[in-house]
């Protein structure tokens, strides 16, 4: 048998969170399924070890439009799929399905309103095989070594996000690891990229930046062993803190203008740090990342690493 499942929104936080139901229908068909997602999601990046997806098929920009919709069909009609779990309620990608002549389409409910991105996936995955599926991802890599010096502290910092309104300030990581560093022995490990440089040179310049290391030049495939054998991730909501969470390491996560209720609470590990004035209530221009209280967050890093 083979089996399509259609995951199309943008992060790689959002592909984590979908992890528990993609792994729930392998296991109920007793077979790996094929993965469509976005380039954007890093599917093809992070998740090439996991053993319950065959392969994964890039939704890129070219696969847009009319002309796009040809080219995703005929792409997916060739591998000739018996059935396909489409986990959106785009009319668009049924008619790809019919067009690609999949004989058993599962889909949400067309047209549907907009509701938490957890729940949906979990009622439309439980329905489909019968039995109660956790919340909690499970990333599964090859290289869990850990060779970290066990006297120091490691610490996965999300200092970047996808934007500025979701991005504590550089200077309050930098306190905040100073703070940390008074009584304990702490290494940190930059979870940014190469268009984050200038934020990284600036904790690398500071009083804490002798005890760094930056991802900066590494694929996200090359950070995860790393990321796993750290003791705690510290940072924005950002596909690193999701990452962090899905490898078994607890993420102290800070929601300054994202949706908490969708991104935040579907794993006991995420330990989520709002605005002061918000309780469950941050969302898309919250605008809160000047509410965010210090001392919060360095109470919640200090029990996290106690």
């Amino acid at each position: 048998m083979k089996i399509l499942i259609i995951q199309q929104r943008y992060g790689i936080g959002d592909m984590v969170i979908f992890l528990p139901y993609i792994h729930a229908i392998s296991k109920k068909f007793n077979t790996p399924v094929s993965l469509l997602s976005k380039d954007t999601s890093r599917a093809s990046n992070f998740l090439a070890d996991d053993e319950h997806i065959e392969e994964i098929i890039t939704l890129s920009r070219e696969k847009d439009g009319l002309s796009g919709f040809f080219k995703l069909t005929n792409e997916i009609k060739k591998k000739n799929f018996d059935k396909v779990f489409i986990f959106n309620s785009s009319l668009r990608y049924k008619l790809v399905a019919i067009a690609a002549g999949i004989k058993s389409i599962y889909q949400y409910p067309l047209f549907r309103s907009k509701d938490n991105i957890v729940n949906s996936a979990k009622i439309f995955t439980e329905n489909i095989t019968g039995k109660i599926v956790s919340t909690e991802p499970n990333l599964r890599i090859k290289n869990t070594k850990n060779i970290f010096d066990k006297s120091y502290k490691h610490v996965c910092l999300g200092i970047s996000a996808s934007g500025p309104t979701k991005r504590w300030g550089i200077e309050n990581y930098i306190k905040l690891c100073t703070e940390l560093t008074k009584n304990k022995k702490c290494k940190f490990y930059i979870a940014a990229g190469i268009n984050d440089i200038v934020l990284i040179d600036k904790f690398k310049n500071s009083q804490v930046g002798k005890n760094c290391i930056s991802f900066e030049k590494l694929k996200i495939k090359e950070t995860l062993p790393i990321i796993k054998n750290c003791d705690c991730y510290i940072g924005s909501d950002t596909g690193f803190a999701h990452l962090s969470v899905a490898l078994g390491i607890k993420a102290l996560t800070l929601f300054m203008d994202s949706p908490v209720l969708s991104y935040g609470k579907y794993s006991t590990r995420m330990i989520v740090v709002e605005p002061e004035g918000e309780k469950d209530s941050t969302k898309h221009d919250t605008l809160g990342r000047d509410r965010i209280s210090f001392n919060s967050v360095l109470s919640k890093a200090n029990n996290l690493l106690d």
